[in-house]
């Protein structure tokens, strides 16, 4: 908000000296911080830049390699202008070689035809930027009231950008790590255009710094986070260079942002305690009946109704748990954006951490109409939410078994889990994971409770693993090898990356170790089973 030089060259005192620009034309925007008269040749390294330099020439040498060097050094230091008196040094124009010297380092150059008193000149930009400074102290203490009052009334990010908007002028855009716009208001740009290829212009925005102007793309970027966690970045398309006010507004709007963020969590994190609560003492054959009032309290009604137990974890290919941020973070996130989809799709629902890398949930539904629609529905939203989180991650979802009533609620929600379970290691990637869509390994999960699996792992199994633990062998591997690819030797020995008689061998090992006759299929059927249920038991 300081003056330009055109600004100055305006004031009425600068008018009564008759000024006229000489060179340096392509730099009269530039702001003038201050007005100082000087009659030094040597006076560049006294500047701190900024300032409008007025003299008479009178001490100016007269060789035109000093004279451009004078100006030079001015142009170094970052000096806005130089006025020129003219009657004491030079009577009606300047040296060429000063006039050509400020040209070329794009430092305006005015000349003053008649005398007038330098001092009322300093007096006139001084008050101009008092003036500037003081209005940029309004403009701050307004914005700062405003976001103040934004966030004390708990307005939400669509509020917060049309502020942003409103009080710039300009669009602004707010994005996750990850480059997804999360929100926006386009001013009175038209938002196709100013959202038109934004992940591929995002990514060519880098900054090591909390705020920053990106000049070619025209961006005035501010990290978005608190506590450490910088979740997103905020945007302010802004064309030319924004003035200082513009970054406090972007900064306070950020402020703003991450404090809605955190407001918003605590208060979800209350309902999603009395949801674990609730999903806790539900797992009991025979709930309370004042837990059951609870949960209807809640919005979330059981009796006379269809209940459906899903489990949401944070999922990678190739079945590992992604560990992009914190786990109790990302799951708590992740239960957020879960029960955000089951209001999006309107469905009643019980939604609470559960354990470190799972959310636990209970679907209460219409008892006439048919489960497996609003469900697939519900897990798409998931997908979508999660998917739009800061960590934006992908997730698998995965259902129990229908059921009536709160006292077979434990049924669909162990259910719910031990499919969650099996799909996390299985090949099949599916919106919404059901018991009959993991076959042999979701009977398994639901098995794994029962001590008569572990006696039968033990017992089709528990020589080979003895013989591998005394001898430092792989010979359990190479069985895994071998009933993975259905019982073809040579296609298993070409996986195993061992000649075909080497591999042969070891077959022939486990064959005399455990007894048994591989060719025998339903002998490979039990093995094959007993391994599936030792993966399943040492993930329990």
């Amino acid at each position: 908000m300081l003056p330009t030089i055109g600004e100055v060259l305006a004031l009425p005192a600068m008018r009564r000296g008759a000024p006229t620009v000489v060179a340096g034309r392509a730099g009269l925007a530039n702001h003038v911080r201050w007005a100082h008269s000087a009659e030094l040749s040597d006076i560049a390294h006294l500047l701190r830049g900024g300032e409008l330099l007025m003299t008479t020439g009178i001490a100016l040498p007269g060789a035109d390699t000093e004279l451009a060097a004078y100006a030079n050094e001015l142009a170094t230091v970052g000096v806005s202008g130089l006025v020129v008196e003219l009657g004491r040094r030079w009577s009606t124009a300047l040296p060429p070689a000063l006039v050509a010297a400020c040209d070329a380092a794009g430092l305006p150059l005015v000349t003053l035809s008649r005398e007038v008193a330098f001092v009322t000149i300093t007096q006139a930009v001084g008050e101009l930027v008092v003036d500037a400074q003081l209005d940029e102290l309004r403009t701050t203490e307004r914005v700062h009231e405003t976001f103040t009052e934004l966030s004390v009334a708990g307005a939400g990010i669509d509020e917060i950008l049309a502020e942003v908007a409103r009080i710039s002028g300009l669009p602004v855009v707010l994005e996750s790590i990850r480059h997804q716009v999360l929100g926006y208001d386009a001013a009175d740009e038209p938002a196709r255009e100013v959202l038109a290829g934004w992940a591929r212009r995002s990514r060519a925005v880098e900054s090591t710094r909390r705020s920053t102007y990106h000049q070619a793309e025209g961006w005035l970027v501010t990290t978005v986070g608190a506590r450490g966690d910088d979740w997103g970045r905020l945007v302010l398309v802004s064309p030319e260079p924004p003035p200082r006010r513009h970054l406090v507004l972007l900064e306070r709007a950020a402020s703003a942002l991450a404090l809605h963020r955190l407001l918003a969590r605590d208060r979800e994190s209350l309902e999603r305690q009395t949801h674990r609560t609730l999903l806790s003492a539900l797992t009991a054959a025979a709930p309370e009946p004042s837990m059951i009032e609870r949960c209807a309290d809640a919005g979330v009604p059981l009796n006379d109704r269809l209940l459906v137990g899903l489990t949401v974890l944070p999922h990678a290919r190739g079945g590992e748990l992604t560990a992009t941020v914190a786990a109790q973070e990302l799951v708590r996130d992740l239960a957020e954006a879960t029960a955000s989809a089951a209001r999006s799709a309107r469905i009643p629902a019980l939604v609470a951490v559960a354990g470190d890398d799972t959310v636990s949930c209970l679907l209460s539904l219409p008892p006439e109409q048919p489960d497996r629609p609003p469900v697939d529905r519900l897990a798409a939203e998931v997908h979508r939410a999660a998917a739009e989180l800061p960590h934006g991650l992908p997730v698998l979802v995965a259902a129990g078994t229908p059921v009536e009533g709160p006292g077979q609620a434990w049924r669909t929600l162990t259910e719910a889990r031990h499919v969650g379970s099996a799909a996390a290691r299985s090949p099949a990637h599916r919106p919404c994971h059901r018991l009959n869509d993991v076959h042999l390994r979701g009977l398994l999960h639901v098995l794994g409770d029962d001590d008569r699996l572990a006696a039968f792992t033990e017992r089709e199994l528990g020589a080979l693993v003895t013989y591998d633990e005394e001898h430092g062998g792989a010979l359990l591997a190479s069985l895994r090898t071998f009933v993975d690819h259905g019982g073809n030797k040579t296609a298993a020995a070409a996986a195993s990356h061992l000649s075909r008689p080497a591999y042969y061998e070891r077959l022939t090992r486990v064959e005399r170790i455990l007894d048994v006759d591989l060719s025998d299929p339903e002998t490979m059927t039990s093995l094959h089973v007993a391994l599936l249920a030792r993966d399943i038991l040492a993930a329990g």
